[in-house]
């Protein structure tokens, strides 16, 4: 017997994974299938360059090139903002330059991984910021360590051409880069994505077949099973049992409904929102902690790490995800903080616009539909929560927690993962195989 090089997976992420959790998540999965895995992130200022998680590997890559400033701007330019006519034709063309050179924030780590990052057997690039960057590592290097055709997995976490972050880009550039997109996803030796409708819609747009859905159900842990909810967020900010706690938990930024779910909970008596994340919105939502509308109604604490954020979302009341449907990706969206909050058996309110979500919440039984994204609207629909008695908010949040356990959990995900990574391996070459005969 000859022991065969182990095999190496390579997972993509365009942020800095800090964490990240479908990354650790299809780690983990690529672990049991065998590979030594590496999540390839975004270098970020008081990041360490490496770190472990369990048997992963995180490296944060810092952009070079020609693109090391983010947008293509030079090094040393002025970022002064100039006012009249001048500035609005500065501005217009630095949005010009910025639709047409999409995505201009990751080339300069494209350029990096090109130069830096260790070839592998399978990479795994997760979302449109990272597909080329997979491909053109295929591209440099055909024949992974293992000695086999190297793999590309494209996982379509959103319908990025028809969300909110390019709303406003000119028909004619989008129509381009969707162009782009779809060629991308057509070289790759197989797309995922995180739900069922989102796939059916890309698979039409690309003529790829079938696309594999790897929804974003959490990890329970072990004894993880419903009982009195903790109280880890009371706790954390010092408010009695006798307030409620109303939690978003995730990245912060602009169109995520977070003005309204603030306004919503000052409609709310003796009711509190509890923004557990992070992102560019977290120091804007720290200082609306401060402002005295908000104050001792808004709070903003760091991310936790996924493995601990079940017991922090069972600490709330509801868990509110106010995302406004102004996009088809947004309408059919159904992002983690969902299927974290139906694991701790937390109630949730949606919008009547998100409609996977608010499909299931209705038909399930999981929370209450709000009309809409107002702030009147999530208000009326959290007092419908909280008007429950407390043994029926009890039996009810048994009730969800013991629906996602059954429907809703990582391990039904990455079954259907491992054996898609399976189809793509060698005939003869399994999971934990270590030998060639």
């Amino acid at each position: 017997m000859v022991s065969a090089p182990s095999r190496r997976a390579v997972i993509l992420v365009g942020n800095p994974a800090a964490p990240y959790s479908r990354a650790l998540r299809i780690g983990r999965a690529l672990a049991a299938e065998g590979y030594a895995v590496e999540i390839a992130a975004v270098a970020a200022a008081g990041l360490p360059a490496e770190e472990r998680d369990g048997a992963l590997v995180i490296r944060r890559y810092a952009p070079g090139g020609r693109w090391a400033v983010a947008g293509g701007a030079p090094a040393g330019a002025s970022t002064r903002r100039r006012s009249g006519l001048a500035g609005r034709l500065l501005r217009g063309t630095a949005a010009v330059r910025r639709w047409l050179l999409w995505p201009h924030t990751v080339r300069g780590w494209w350029s990096t991984l090109a130069r830096d990052l260790p070839p592998a057997d399978l990479y795994h690039a997760c979302g449109s910021l990272t597909i080329a960057a997979a491909l053109a590592a295929r591209h440099r290097q055909p024949t992974g360590p293992a000695g086999q055709p190297v793999r590309v997995i494209y996982d379509a976490i959103d319908d990025v051409f028809e969300s909110n972050n390019v709303l406003d880009m000119p028909p004619p550039i989008r129509a381009w880069h969707r162009r782009r997109e779809t060629t991308w996803a057509r070289l790759a030796d197989a797309v995922t994505s995180v739900n069922e409708p989102l796939a059916v819609r890309l698979a039409a747009r690309w003529r790829v077949g079938s696309i594999v859905v790897v929804p974003n159900y959490p990890e329970v842990p072990l004894g993880n099973a419903p009982g009195s909810p903790p109280n880890l967020i009371r706790a954390e900010i010092g408010i009695p049992p006798t307030e409620s706690v109303v939690l978003f938990q995730g990245r912060l930024g602009p169109n995520l409904g977070l003005d309204a779910a603030a306004d919503a909970v000052l409609l709310v008596p003796d009711a509190v929102l509890v923004l557990l994340g992070f992102g560019r919105g977290f120091e804007a939502e720290q200082a609306r902690d401060r402002e005295a509308r908000y104050a001792g109604r808004h709070w903003t604490l760091p991310a936790r790490h996924p493995d601990q954020l079940l017991a922090w979302t069972a600490s709330a009341d509801v868990a509110v995800v106010p995302l406004p449907p102004v996009s088809v990706n947004q309408r059919l969206s159904s992002p983690n903080k969902f299927w974290e909050a139906l694991a701790a058996g937390t109630p949730v309110v949606v919008p009547a616009g998100l409609e996977l979500m608010a499909a299931l919440v209705r038909d399930i039984d999981l929370g209450v539909v709000a009309a809409t994204e107002s702030a009147a609207d999530l208000a009326e629909a959290i007092r419908a929560v909280l008007a429950r008695p407390p043994d029926e908010r009890r039996a009810w949040r048994s009730r969800i927690a013991a629906t996602a356990a059954e429907r809703f959990t990582w391990p039904i995900a990455e079954a259907v993962y491992r054996q898609l990574v399976g189809s793509l391996q060698p005939a003869g070459i399994g999971a934990n195989d270590g030998e060639r005969r």
